[in-house]
Parts: structure tokens; sequence; C-alpha cells
């Protein structure tokens, strides 16, 4: 089967439960805690900002969550999505690996994120939720929430980094086509967003920012908005377990299992969707794949960040959760992979990143977008600049095979295509782009800011 490329799932095969990592943890999960009280938070606390189904989701214990009729009805536009063997870029990188990447920018966003956006639509409907507010970096999350919304009759209400509100106008462009207002964050539109241009009039906003604009937005709308978030929350995790669950029914087709696993980790969420499935086999059956996380080293939230409370959001307006942390006053860089310039870490895949299950790796701007041009020379598809960070680090561990001459399985999740990211790719061609590694000295700055947690 070594000239096989393509490994496809009939649309049958969809996953009809997900996959809740909780029920596996090493240690049990931290509590979530109030803002202001820093006492663990109540369901009632949440409801403020989501509806009673999906909090419920947050907290449950069990393994297995069933996926909903009608969100497997509309998963089956793009799902199940195809798993490749990539044998040109094995030719090219001219190494005894053998790479595979799961392709996720075949949904009709261009991202995975498409597969929670729709489950929590889906859920704020069944509700009674008549609009919805939230924050999006680079636009992949927009886009999928904008989409879904359209899907089930949803408002929406967007805060765009404004880093990339300007650096990425077609997505902006698209959200409004589904219907959603787009505003660049920070905004004229909250306190909070008023109060960071006050101090900046000139700042590109951070995803921190950005959350705190649309918690504010849903907490002040007197229970007409709830919020919607992308990443980190636990549900998030679990509703992208999708990519994984067929992946391991995947690489059974090919005949192979995986050394490696690798995907780019932002606030977590593309990252546990392909890895975590990999994970319970670890935890439950005695397998030992490596899972690999990698950051930009502008962001280097698990590889210089501290595991401890933090708020989820720059106002300190979300609840406190206890994760990896850059702080929350962390103000990152404006670089092109702005889907990854989150302060902080899901919870779930910090808890795997302290207890060993998780290896932490960073990679620099510059060699990130070579090795996004290698991959789109060989393969034919642009990534988006945050997939380029599991690129490079499979390039890596490729070119490792070379050397030593093993024949190790290597996976990783593409979790979008670059088509709306063309701009930071001039940039690199034209040699306008820098590496920039964030200060160790403004990690220690930004630790001066945690909440005093008791806990």
């Amino acid at each position: 089967m070594s000239d096989r490329s393509r490994f496809l799932l009939d649309e049958s095969r969809i996953p009809k439960a997900w996959y809740n990592v909780n029920a596996d943890l090493p240690s049990p999960p931290a509590p979530v805690l109030h803002p202001v009280t820093m006492e663990p938070v109540t369901p009632d606390f949440l409801s403020v900002l989501f509806p009673m189904n999906i909090v419920m989701q947050e907290v449950t214990p069990e393994r297995w969550v069933e996926v909903p009729e009608p969100v497997r009805e509309i998963y089956r536009l793009w799902r199940p999505t195809p798993m490749i063997r990539a044998l040109r870029l094995e030719k090219a990188l001219d190494t005894p690996a053998h790479i595979y990447f799961k392709n996720e920018s075949v949904s009709p966003v261009g991202s995975h994120k498409a597969n929670t956006a729709v489950p929590q639509a889906f859920y704020n409907k069944e509700a009674g939720t008549k609009a919805l507010t939230t924050e999006t970096g680079a636009g992949q999350w927009g886009t999928a929430l904008a989409m879904a919304c359209s899907f089930f009759d949803l408002d929406l209400e967007v805060f765009m980094v404004r880093v990339s509100y300007h650096q990425k106008p077609y997505r902006r462009i698209i959200m409004e086509n589904y219907g959603a207002n787009v505003f660049a964050s920070p905004s004229e539109r909250t306190r909070f967003g008023r109060q960071m241009l006050e101090q900046d009039e000139n700042s590109p906003g951070s995803l921190g920012v950005a959350i705190s604009e649309a918690v504010e937005t849903a907490a002040t709308s007197g229970g007409k908005k709830k919020y919607s978030l992308g990443s980190v929350l636990g549900h998030v995790m679990m509703h992208q377990t999708v990519i994984g669950l067929e992946a391991l029914e995947q690489m059974e087709m090919a005949g192979e299992y995986p050394d490696v696993v690798i995907a780019c980790a932002g606030g977590g969420s593309n990252f546990a969707g392909f890895t975590f499935p990999f994970i319970h086999r670890n935890l439950t059956e005695g397998k030992t794949t490596r899972v690999v996380a990698v950051e930009p080293a502008s962001c280097p939230t698990l590889t210089k960040g501290r595991y401890t409370f933090d708020y989820g959001d720059t106002a300190a307006m979300a609840p406190i959760v206890k994760m990896y942390t850059l702080g929350h006053t962390f103000m990152p860089p404006g670089i092109h992979a702005g889907g990854l310039r989150y302060h902080g870490m899901a919870p779930t895949v910090s808890a795997l990143v302290a207890s060993g299950h998780i290896e932490a790796r960073t990679a620099r701007q510059m060699e990130t977008f070579e090795a996004a041009v290698t991959f789109s020379k060989a393969e034919g598809i642009i990534p988006a600049p945050e997939s380029a960070h599991a690129i490079r680090a499979a390039i890596d561990e490729a070119l490792k095979c070379r050397e030593t001459g093993e024949k190790k399985v290597i996976a990783f999740n593409l979790s979008g295509h670059g088509h709306f990211d063309m701009t930071a790719y001039q940039s690199y061609h034209h040699g306008l782009l820098e590496d920039f590694e964030y200060p160790d000295h403004a990690v220690e700055e930004a630790m001066k800011h945690l909440p005093d947690v008791k806990v």
C-alpha cells in the first residue's frame, strides 16, 4: 500500500459520539473559579454566558457524548475529512519517514473551527438563544460561527482582533456574507474596548481583549445574547475530537499507526481534536505515541508560561481556570498566525502537558513560513500560518529520520488553508517578515498580575 495517498471514509463513518478526555485525565480537572469571589463557579454563573445544555457538557464526566443528529447532518457537508499520505513531501525531504496529514481545510469555511461552531449554534438554538457574541483572531473561528449561526437563524456579533481585522479583510467579508456583524477589537462598542483605546488608540488588540468585549456584550444583554468560544473550554475540545476519531480509523485503513502526532496550539482546539483520541489510546491501551504541540516563539504559552490559575480574558471578567499562561495582560506582537496569539492554553491540554503526556515546542515565524512553502510546493495545498507550525515540526521529525535512517510514522493536523493569508505570504517572499521571541522579562512582568487564588 506504499503508493496509496488518500484514505477516505464514507459519511456513515462520521463519529456518533465525541470523546471527553476528562474521563481519562491522570488527575481530576482543577475547578473553574469565579472572577470576583475566586470560589468555584456554579452552573448558574456559567449560564449567564452559556446555555445550560452547554454548561452540562462542560462538567460531564462521561467519556462519550452523543453527537445530535442535526449536527451530524450538517457535518456531512464536509466530514469525514481526508487523511492524506504526503508522498511528494516525503520524496522532497528524501526521508524514510511516512508522513500523514488530516486535511481539515476542506470544510466550507476552510478550517477545523466548524466542528464546534455547528454544535454550539445547535445547542444555543435548542435553548432558545436569539443571538451570540464571540471573538476571533485570524478569522477562522468567526467565519465558522457565522456560517453555523446562519444555518440555525441566530444573530451574531464578532469582535475581531484589530491587527487581523486589517490584515485579513476577506475573512471579515465572509462573516458579513453569512450575516454576522464584525467589529475591530478593541472597539468603541464596549466599556472595556473604550478603556483599551484610551490607553492606546493604535492598539493591535489581542484574543484576550476581544474575548473581554464579547463576554461584556453577552453579560450585559439581560439574557438576550450568549457567548460562544472557539477554543480553550472543555466542550470545545470535545467537539473537535471528530478529527482524531476519524484519523484513528483512517490510520487503520493505511495499515500503520503513528509514532508521533503533531498539531499547532494556540488555545488548543485543533490540537485537542486531533491528538486526544490518540492520547486516549496512550492512557488506556498502553500505546506510546509521542504527542507534540507546536506554538509560535512569539507567543510561547506552553514553553515559557506558568501552569497556574489565571483569567481567561484581559479584562478579568471571564472565569479563572488553571492553565499554562503568559498572564492575562499579555499583549502579543502582530504575527501573522493570528489564531495562535492567545495568552493561555486549554486547561485539559495544559494538564496533559504538566503530567508529561504532551511535548511542547516552539517555531519561529520565518522557519514556519519556509515549511509552509515547502509543503505547498510538494502537496499543492497552501496552509494557514497557524497550521504551518505543525508542518514545521513534522518536517523536522522527518529530517531526523533521514539522518538516523528510522522509518517513523508521522501524522499531523492541517487545521486550515491559507487562501486568505496571502498578505502574510507576500511579506514572507519579499523579506518583510521577522522573527520575534517573546522575552522572559515580559513574561515575569505579566506574572505579577495573576489573580491571588488560594485553591
